[in-house]
C-alpha cells in the first residue's frame, strides 16, 4: 500500500499485526472517548493563514534542556514497542538518532536500557512509580551509567486504567496465551521477524527482578501488582536527589499539578493523559494546555503528548503553549508497519508537514510559533464550565 500520511501507517500496522498488539497500541481506557477527543479537538484548532510573509528559509530546529536538536519533535515511552518490530525499540531509537530527535525508553520495554543506549543519542529514560523504591533507584542508576540525558517520571499510572480492547483481544483475560498465538499464526510476517528472530521477549529492564517470569504473559499482571497508589508529591524528593539531570514530570492535566511541579524541582512537564489510556473522559490534552503552559510555562519546559498524528499537529501543540511534543501511537504504527525505515519516513513526513504549516502561517523559526498563529488567537477553553472556548 502507498504510505503518505500517519493514517496510512496505521493501517499498514493493522494488517501486520496480531489483533492483540494492535489493539494494545490502538486502543484507550472505558468508551475511548478522551481518546477520540485527543485526535479530534487537536485536530479542530484552525491556523491563521498568512502570506508575503517572507518564509524562504524555515528553520524546524530547537532546543530542550541544554542539547539543541533538529525537531520538537521526541519519540515517547510506549511499553512492549519490542513487540511491534525486531527489537523495536532498538530501530525506533536509531532512526531518532538519525534524525537528530531524542527517544525515550520506557520502563517495560523489551530491549534494556543498556541496549538502546548503544543505538540512540540522545536518549531519556521513563521511570514509572513502582512500590520497590531499591528497584527504581537500580533503574536510574542503570539509566545514568548508560548515559540518559533526561529522567521522565510518569505519574498518572498509580493503577492501570480500564482497557476494554485488551480483555476482548486476549493481551488480558481469560486464556490470553492460547489467544495470542492463534493470533501470531494468522500473521506470519510478524511470526517470523518479531515471534521468532525478536527474541528473547522479556521486560529487558525488569529481567535483574523477575528473571525468567519477565516474558509477556506476566506483563498485564506486574503492571497491577507492582505500581504504587500511595506515592505524593513529598515523595518526589529522593529522585530529585538520585537524579542529577534534567527531570520531566509526565502525566499532567491540571495547572494546580504542573505547580507542584515547579515546587518540587522539576525541569520540565508533559502534559498528557496517557493517551487516553488512564481515566477516560478527562480534558483531551489540547484544552489542558493553553491553561497549564500559561501557568508555568515562564519556569519550566512544557512539554506536550495526545493525539499528535501529524506535523500539522506538532505545530498546533506549539501555537498552544507547549515547547516541545512526545509522538506515541504514530511512531509505533511506524514502526510495525516498516521497521526502522517506517519510523524515519514518518520523522521526515512530519518535518514536511512543519515545514509548510509554518511557510503558510507566515513563521521560519521555532520559537516565533504561538497563539498568534491561530485563528481564534484571543480565546482559550475554559475549563471552569468544560464545554466551551472562551
Amino acid at each position: 500500500m502507498i504510505i503518505s500520511s500517519t493514517g496510512d501507517f496505521r493501517e499498514a500496522a493493522r494488517r501486520r499485526l496480531p489483533r492483540f498488539l494492535f489493539d494494545y497500541a490502538d486502543g484507550g481506557a472505558n468508551a475511548e472517548e478522551t481518546l477520540r477527543r485527543n485526535v479530534s479537538d487537536l485536530s479542530s484548532v484552525a491556523l491563521r493563514q498568512r502570506v508575503l510573509r517572507d518564509v524562504a528559509t524555515i528553520d524546524l530546529k530547537t532546543t530542550l534542556f541544554g542539547r539543541e536538536i533538529a525537531l520538537p519533535v521526541a519519540l515517547g515511552p510506549v511499553g512492549i514497542s519490542g513487540m511491534y518490530a525486531r527489537r523495536g525499540e532498538v530501530q525506533a531509537a536509531r532512526a531518532a538518532a538519525a534524525a537528530g530527535i531524542p527517544t525515550c525508553l520506557s520502563t517495560v520495554s523489551i530491549c534494556s536500557i543498556e541496549e538502546v543506549a548503544r543505538a540512540a543519542e540522545p536518549f531519556w529514560f521513563q521511570l514509572y512509580v513502582i512500590r520497590d523504591r531499591a528497584f527504581m533507584r537500580d533503574l536510574i542508576t542503570r539509566a545514568k551509567i548508560a548515559g540518559a540525558e533526561a529522567l521522565v517520571f510518569t505519574v498518572d499510572m498509580p493503577v492501570p486504567g480500564a482497557r476494554y480492547r485488551d480483555a476482548h483481544s486476549g493481551m488480558s483475560g481469560p486464556r490470553g496465551p492460547l489467544r495470542r498465538a492463534v493470533q501470531a499464526m494468522g500473521k506470519p510476517g510478524w511470526a517470523w521477524d518479531v515471534g521468532v528472530r525478536g527474541r528473547p521477549h522479556m521486560l529487558g529492564n525488569l529481567l535483574p527482578v523477575l528473571g525468567a517470569n519477565s516474558g509477556l504473559n506476566d506483563y498485564m499482571g506486574w503492571l497491577g501488582a507492582n505500581f504504587d497508589p500511595t506515592i505524593q508529591w513529598r515523595d518526589l524528593d529522593w529522585i530529585r536527589a538520585a537524579w542529577d539531570g534534567p527531570l520531566i514530570i509526565k502525566g499532567i492535566l491540571d495547572p494546580e499539578d504542573a505547580r507542584e511541579a515547579a515546587r518540587i524541582g522539576a525541569d520540565g512537564i508533559v502534559v498528557s493523559n496517557h493517551g487516553g489510556r488512564q481515566l477516560d473522559g478527562v480534558l483531551s490534552t489540547t484544552r489542558a494546555l493553553p491553561d497549564i503552559a500559561e501557568a508555568v510555562g515562564d519556569t519550566m519546559t512544557v512539554l506536550a503528548d495526545g493525539g499528535i498524528r501529524s506535523g500539522l499537529d506538532v505545530v498546533r501543540m506549539l501555537a498552544l503553549g507547549a515547547q516541545g511534543v512526545l509522538l506515541g501511537r504514530a511512531w509505533v504504527y511506524a514502526l510495525a508497519a516498516q521497521g526502522e525505515a517506517g519510523v524515519t519516513k514518518l520523522l521526515d513526513l512530519i518535518a514536511r508537514e512543519m515545514t509548510v504549516a509554518m511557510t503558510l502561517t507566515g513563521v521560519n523559526r521555532i520559537v516565533a510559533i504561538d497563539r498568534s498563529i491561530l485563528a481564534d488567537a484571543g480565546r482559550r477553553y475554559d475549563a471552569t464550565n468544560g464545554s466551551d472556548w472562551v
